[in-house]
């Protein structure tokens, strides 16, 4: 549909909680224990209180999520099912960071794991560079197109392609090209990337793509960083367009994303249509979410073809309608 030639999706809606969050808290939480944490805690907008809540129920850790009051129903039931606290701040997602940061300083035992254990954290969003060069033969990919919220997934998947040079479990050196991507009702990194600026100007998220609502994003220059350095792009896409994107990788795929998915999407065909992606590159377009998570968005567009009565005739009437 796209014109690719070699296009592949790294599909994480599969993942226990339905995102890619589950990499990097699963190493987090890892950590967590073996440091004597007692409380696993995060800021989120929505997967990552997913995923805390799910592993601490399962490693036998209290656990308090923060979100955004705003947040999707689907994303607060799918995180209180596991039984721990969540916490909404009337605030975006930028307050309810400060306010962890905050928390953290005042509970020694309490593991952030977006906070005081982003190090760690953040570690696990290699794993999405080193399954895709396994999965591609031992082989990296000409282009990557990846979400960006807090910048932390695209600087790690850069890292990992590099590591996997550097232990010799690639023979070839990475020269792979990172591009992010970015609802246009939050983007500070594409902004900057557009302007030339060095630095990230906060802005106040407006989008449907609330997984991605990081108006001043911890690792955005960092990101910044790899996509010049990498010789990617940046795309920022509208609400409509992400929508769009969605329905593009459920009707051609099979594919359910969130609409973090339909902001990558849309914008790698945009990047295309601009002719930024090579049509004979091998590209790889991250899908971060479930997009049961995210319904509220598409209900507006969405509903049954038709209504009828239980009766052969009506249906057959139907029939000829949707065929003629």
């Amino acid at each position: 549909v796209l014109g690719i030639g070699e296009l592949y999706i790294k599909n994480d809606t599969l993942n226990p909680t339905g995102s890619f969050k589950d990499r990097v808290v699963s190493v987090a939480l890892s950590k967590a224990k073996e440091l004597g944490f007692k409380v696993a805690a995060c800021a989120s907008t929505g997967n990552l209180a997913n995923s805390v809540a799910a592993h601490a129920a399962w490693a036998g850790m209290e656990s308090y999520v923060f979100v955004p009051s705003n947040l999707e129903s689907a994303k607060v039931i799918a995180t209180s099912v596991y039984g721990g606290t969540v916490v909404a701040i009337d605030g975006n997602y930028d307050d309810v960071n400060r306010l962890c940061a905050e928390i953290a300083s005042e509970e020694p035992e309490w593991a952030f794991v977006n906070v005081n254990l982003r190090t760690y954290y953040s570690e696990g969003s290699k794993t999405l560079a080193y399954e895709v060069a396994e999965q591609l033969g031992w082989r990296f990919p000409d282009h990557v197109v990846v979400p960006v919220g807090s910048g932390s997934q695209l600087t790690k998947i850069n890292k990992g392609f590099n590591e996997l040079y550097k232990v010799g479990l690639v023979n070839d050196q990475p020269n792979v090209k990172v591009s992010g991507a970015q609802p246009t009702g939050c983007s500070p990194v594409a902004s900057a990337f557009f302007s030339g600026a060095e630095f990230i100007k906060p802005q106040k998220p407006s989008t449907i793509a609330k997984s991605l609502a990081i108006g001043n994003p911890a690792d955005g220059v960092y990101a910044l960083d790899v996509v010049r350095k990498t010789g990617g792009e940046f795309g920022s896409v509208s609400d409509e367009e992400v929508i769009a994107g969605i329905r593009l990788l459920a009707q051609t795929e099979g594919i359910f994303a969130e609409t973090a998915g339909g902001v990558t999407v849309a914008t790698l065909k945009k990047l295309v249509e601009e002719q930024k992606v090579s049509k004979d590159e091998t590209v790889v377009c991250y899908i971060t979410g479930n997009g049961q998570k995210t319904v509220e968005a598409l209900a507006p567009s969405s509903e049954v073809t038709a209504t009828i009565k239980p009766n052969l005739e009506q249906f057959s009437a139907l029939l000829q309608d949707l065929r003629s």
